[in-house]
């Protein structure tokens, strides 16, 4: 398979920004993430927005939905419409999340952590296997935040992603916030996650903002990224320098100008590290 491109800083793709994005488009973003559940559809206007963006700007495809390591088949429906998209769109890369969102047909709306164990990975590696050859292109995963773990965990989170990658020669989606929440909630060190990952394998960087919640930080991508987790980008940009990055907001969406501002932040973080 061809390598992937090196895309630079972006900004993911929402309706609160069409009529701007349609009207003057962003010389100071670089692409666009859209979330793939909500273009997996024949016409309308979202799509025809995405179409447009697309005509402008490169684009990732982001799901949510796709359960990967999930125990229901997965299903063919999703996978052909996802197909579709693809075609029409020609993303740079599709992406999603290690981890479940349902079971018995029932979604749940939920990122849900697994169990890191080798019986766990090779069941992920198949399903991975079995997307790769559908898609015909490789899948890039994302670590999800999580809230607890499986009391039979054999491995760690950091390797379970190392190895799924290396088994399947899948590609890595590296949520920075999601490291920072993850490691507050469980007690990791965040820099022996980064220092785990082989760099060959990320693609690209997610940060975003959180919350904190009776003692936990929960990822909500309604705020502006902490200082705690600009500091951890750092350290990210440094030890994966051809990775794209990607400054994620899901409510709380404020104008475009002040996302692009955050944005340029991400850029000049990444250029000092280049520079270092």
């Amino acid at each position: 398979m061809s390598p992937l491109p090196s895309l630079g800083f972006g900004l993911g793709l929402r309706k609160e920004h069409f009529a701007d994005l349609l009207a003057t488009p962003p010389a100071s973003v670089d692409w666009f993430e859209a979330i793939s559940e909500n273009f997996m559809v024949a016409g309308g206007k979202p799509l025809a927005v995405l179409e447009q963006v697309r005509r402008d700007f490169p684009l990732v495809l982001h799901g949510v939905s796709l359960s990967i390591g999930g125990i229901d088949p997965l299903s063919a429906d999703y996978l052909d419409r996802l197909a579709a998209l693809i075609d029409g769109i020609e993303p740079a890369w599709v992406s999603d999340h290690l981890c479940w969102t349902g079971v018995d047909g029932v979604n749940l709306h939920d990122l849900l952590p697994l169990p890191y164990t080798q019986e766990s990975l090779d069941h992920v590696a198949g399903r991975v296997r079995q997307v790769q050859d559908r898609l015909r292109r490789r899948l890039v995963l994302e670590n999800p935040s999580t809230y607890l773990t499986a009391a039979g965990n054999s491995l760690t989170e950091w390797e379970f992603l190392a190895a799924l990658a290396e088994e399947t020669d899948c590609l890595l989606l590296l949520d920075v916030n999601n490291v920072y929440v993850s490691a507050c909630n469980h007690g990791f060190d965040p820099l022996q996650y980064l220092a785990a990952i082989p760099p060959a394998r990320v693609v690209q960087l997610h940060i975003a903002g959180h919350r904190d919640v009776d003692g936990f930080k929960i990822d909500t991508h309604d705020a502006p990224v902490c200082d705690a987790v600009w500091a951890l980008y750092a350290q990210a940009a440094q030890r994966f320098p051809a990775a794209a990055t990607l400054l994620e907001r899901d409510d709380a969406i404020p104008p475009l100008p002040e996302l692009i501002a955050e944005l340029d932040r991400a850029r000049a973080i990444a250029a000092r590290q280049e520079a270092a």
